[in-house]
């Protein structure tokens, strides 16, 4: 019995460790198109994610050179995300977090395809969400299903997967928004939201203005995103 299950779990992790070659066997001709139609080349030199949750969209933005500005590659269908607008606060609240991450981990086993780990909680969440109990475990992934995390199809999820994993510069940004923010929206805005997200909006416009990733600070004690080079 015990070599049975020693088999199984053998025969599981093989099969999980495949997909990775697996999609790379059948997507590399597509991504070497995708990014050449685009002017760039692989291996991708850095590669930023933006992820839009009321437009249900992921942008998949990249460059070939160090520190280079950025071109916008595609932009992917969210297939599924709970919650609403406004930032994680809790575990178990179902919210999509909402603030400026990184991908630390690249999941090759997971339960819905190809996973990206999202950082959160962050140094601003550890101080604005509940301290014992904030949520963790958010992903990218790919089957369409969603408690928090941000689900595009299987497909789609092992082009990012592969161009992030490649990518020469580490780690990958991905930065959440709630929406395409604009400050004409949040000026009338009444949402409970509006002043933090206030503090996402500059990154919004430096990346518009660079197209590259906002660099930022974190208030120690309020937890506040201080974005940094937002001179107009």
């Amino acid at each position: 019995m015990r070599s049975l299950v020693a088999l199984a779990l053998v025969f599981s992790t093989a099969t999980f460790a495949d997909r990775v070659s697996d999609a790379r066997k059948r997507r590399t001709h597509d991504l070497e198109h995708l990014v050449q139609k685009v002017g760039l080349t692989l291996p991708l030199d850095e590669v930023y994610l933006r992820v839009f949750k009321q437009e249900r969209q992921v942008e998949l933005w990249a460059t070939s050179t160090r520190n280079g500005p950025m071109v916008l590659v595609k932009t992917y269908d969210i297939c599924s995300a709970s919650g609403e607008a406004g930032p994680k606060r809790k575990e178990g609240d179902l919210q999509v977090p909402e603030g400026f991450y990184e991908v630390p981990e690249f999941n090759a086993v997971s339960n819905y395809h190809l996973a990206l780990k999202v950082s959160y909680p962050n140094a601003s969440d550890r101080v604005r969400s509940d301290r014992v109990t904030p949520g963790g475990l958010i992903y990218l992934h790919g089957n369409c299903v969603s408690i928090g995390c941000i689900a595009i199809r299987d497909e789609p999820v092992e082009e990012v997967y592969l161009l992030a994993l490649d990518a020469k510069r580490k780690p990958v940004r991905l930065d959440s928004f709630p929406s395409r923010l604009t400050r004409a929206e949040l000026q009338t805005s009444d949402s409970p939201h509006a002043a933090f997200w206030k503090e996402l909006l500059p990154g919004l416009e430096v990346f518009t203005r660079t197209h590259r990733p906002p660099a930022f600070t974190i208030d120690r004690k309020s937890g506040a995103y201080v974005v940094e080079n937002t001179g107009k």
